[in-house]
């Protein structure tokens, strides 16, 4: 397992080139308000459809959450930018034993109020408007250590061009009040699942004059 690694300066210029990098490549970046518990962590659950959406997430949290960012990565991505571990990063390599290191971790940072950990439950790239979401089983074992500690958000994005040259990266979240600690990840799957449905509906309802 890889670790982040600490360095307030180097964080500042990443924190600055993200947000410089988000706003040149989008038109705008679209997110709902939802309320947030300052006494717990946040768990985000989000889909994976493209190199954007960490970094779409990581704005979100800088606007709206102002929780110190971690990410879950494919080790490879680690080893190929490194510079993401500044940022919170940490790695998961899913075909060794090691992946138990990578979610005790995540499950140890959810103590921690001032903390917010990104996952990918999908674990790997999925177009952006697919029909049916499927879950690993990590994010259960996290949810299951972590005994409540964390507030769980799920966030479902979408990105569209309407009529610009760049396109609108839209973020619908959901601070979901279910506790899924001993329950099965096809629960937590089918909940998700819900939450991606009905956002992909308010995105095709969108007005394309935007």
């Amino acid at each position: 397992m890889i670790r982040p690694k600490n360095n307030r300066v180097i964080f500042w210029f990443f924190r600055r080139y993200v947000k410089w990098l988000v706003g040149k490549q989008f038109h705008r970046l679209l997110f709902n308000t939802i309320e947030i518990d300052a006494d717990k962590s946040i768990l985000l659950i989000a889909n994976h459809y493209s190199f954007w959406d960490a970094l779409v997430l990581f704005c979100v949290n800088d606007c709206l959450f102002h929780k110190k960012f971690h990410g879950m990565i494919l080790e490879e991505t680690s080893r190929r930018e490194p510079f993401l571990r500044y940022a919170g990063a940490f790695s998961v390599n899913k075909n060794t034993k090691d992946i138990l290191l990578s979610l005790d971790y995540a499950t140890k940072l959810l103590d921690d109020p001032n903390n917010l950990v990104l996952i990918f439950p999908q674990g790997q790239l999925y177009p952006n408007f697919t029909t049916h979401i499927h879950f690993e089983k990590g994010v259960q074992r996290i949810i299951n250590q972590a005994q409540g500690k964390f507030q769980l958000v799920f966030a479902a994005a979408f990105i569209q061009y309407f009529k610009h040259i760049k396109p609108t990266a839209t973020v619908y979240l959901k601070t979901e009040s279910v506790i899924y600690a001993g329950k099965s990840i096809t629960e937590l799957q089918n909940a998700y699942q819900q939450h991606f449905n009905a956002s992909k509906q308010l995105q095709t309802e969108i007005d394309v004059e935007q």
